[in-house]
């Protein structure tokens, strides 16, 4: 009798079960976020930029119910045909939906329904896999991508929710570890000039907007070998670099006068210190951390003020394709992501994670940019208007999101993410 060898799995076993668990794996993470909430937390809206925590679980969940269940998956009933108008974000093929402003109202559905949809939607998803790897698994990618831009997105809303509370409540303890004394002199780093390639050729996976690859021309330029920090910040601000209206750009002037700007957002002067109110509430300020939430218009006013300018989107892109998308202080699991300091290790330290870097490039389209037909076409192109691109992902990031393409994109005066910079200079 011959014995029975053991089944080796097929290349289409494999592929599944890797989509199986790089979407649990994703999914799992947004709930570990939500966790240490209460129905109020996660219902309440600080400001019409940001959303409840609540519509953030939702709306991702809403992405797969309605791109991929409802289009792709036959028989598939929606949870409650109710919600598409609740949780729809902005694609107007999808139909009206609830004001963006307006979120914070919907006390109802409860946090608790609102988990018992996404594992509903969740069951399904996974008994559809071998369905969605032959017919969407683009879409698949896409959600996914989706989701982890979403997870950042409800760190900051969720800080920026918190800090307007008068009992300064912390989401996680404190994690000590990262205090830096000071980040060491900035040195220059010299940067590829010439044509270089910029967007994307062949990746797994990119957004819309990081399409199609081109060639760009870069003159002789080099970057700061580390963003700038804290206590670069304090001497800025020591300078009255904020009263000074020749380093600013006119509309930045005019934003620091109305909304009597004199330092980042989170920051205040407590008993002769500075703290910043974090996700594990107010903490002393550390000088050799980089600084984070600027706008636009402080990053711009305070690379005048060094003599320096901010990059371009290509120049940051031309470097960062030699470094690992992997690296520095990224999400890895739910806690209170914070930028802190990096020891130096290569050439250019923190190129990804710690803080969003503002570069001096508008957000728009690549050339040859195409949208996608249908609803998901709306994903990024109609936004390339008034905004400015960031780099390189933050510390609410999770962790195998980003790469050197990628595109982020804020309007000049927003700085409720964990935004920050990096110098440039001509050479």
């Amino acid at each position: 009798m011959t014995a029975k060898r053991d089944q080796v799995p097929s290349v289409g076993e494999v592929v599944m079960a890797s989509m199986r668990e790089q979407y649990c794996a994703v999914r799992s993470l947004s709930l570990d976020l939500a966790a240490p909430l209460s129905d109020g937390d996660a219902t309440a809206q600080s400001m019409p930029d940001a959303s409840p925590a609540k519509w953030h679980l939702a709306h991702t969940t809403w992405f797969f119910e309605t791109f991929i269940l409802r289009d792709y998956v036959p028989g598939y009933r929606p949870y409650d045909q109710r919600w598409a108008y609740l949780f729809n974000s902005y694609y107007e093929a999808e139909g009206a939906r609830h004001a963006r402003p307006q979120r914070g109202l919907l006390t109802r559905p409860s946090l608790s329904e609102l988990i018992d949809y996404r594992h509903r939607v969740d069951e399904a998803m996974l008994a559809a896999t071998p369905l969605i790897a032959e017919r969407c698994p683009e879409l698949l990618a896409l959600g996914l991508n989706h989701e982890q831009q979403h997870q950042e997105l409800l760190l900051t809303d969720l800080k920026h929710l918190f800090f307007h509370n008068p009992l300064d409540p912390a989401v996680w303890p404190f994690e000590p570890g990262g205090r830096g004394d000071h980040p060491g002199k900035m040195s220059w780093q010299e940067g590829p000039s010439g044509l270089v390639e910029i967007g994307v050729s062949g990746a797994d996976f990119a957004f819309d907007c990081e399409l199609p690859a081109h060639q760009h021309y870069l003159s002789p330029f080099a970057l700061a070998d580390r963003l700038v920090s804290n206590g670069e910040w304090f001497d800025f601000m020591a300078d009255k670099g904020y009263a000074t209206p020749t380093l600013w750009l006119a509309d930045g002037w005019s934003w620091v006068q109305r909304e009597a700007i004199g330092s980042p957002l989170y920051w205040r002067r407590n008993d002769q210190q500075w703290e910043q109110f974090t996700l594990a509430g107010w903490r002393p300020i550390d000088p050799a951390a980089p600084v984070t939430h600027i706008s636009l218009y402080e990053a711009d006013a305070f690379a005048a003020w060094a003599g320096a300018r901010l990059p371009t989107e290509q120049e940051w892109e031309a470097v960062a394709r030699e470094h690992d998308p992997l690296s520095g202080v990224q999400l890895d699991q739910a806690g209170p992501a914070q930028p802190r300091f990096e020891p130096r290790g290569d050439d250019t330290t923190s190129l990804f994670g710690n803080v969003w870097q503002w570069t001096g490039s508008a957000y728009r389209p690549y050339p040859g940019f195409r949208t996608a037909p249908g609803a998901v076409g709306e994903y990024n192109g109609k936004f390339m208007s008034g905004q400015f691109v960031l780099k390189g992902g933050s510390c609410a990031t999770p962790r195998g999101h980003m790469r050197a393409s990628y595109r982020n994109f804020f309007y000049p005066h927003q700085r409720w993410q964990f935004t920050g910079l990096r110098l440039a200079k001509d050479l």
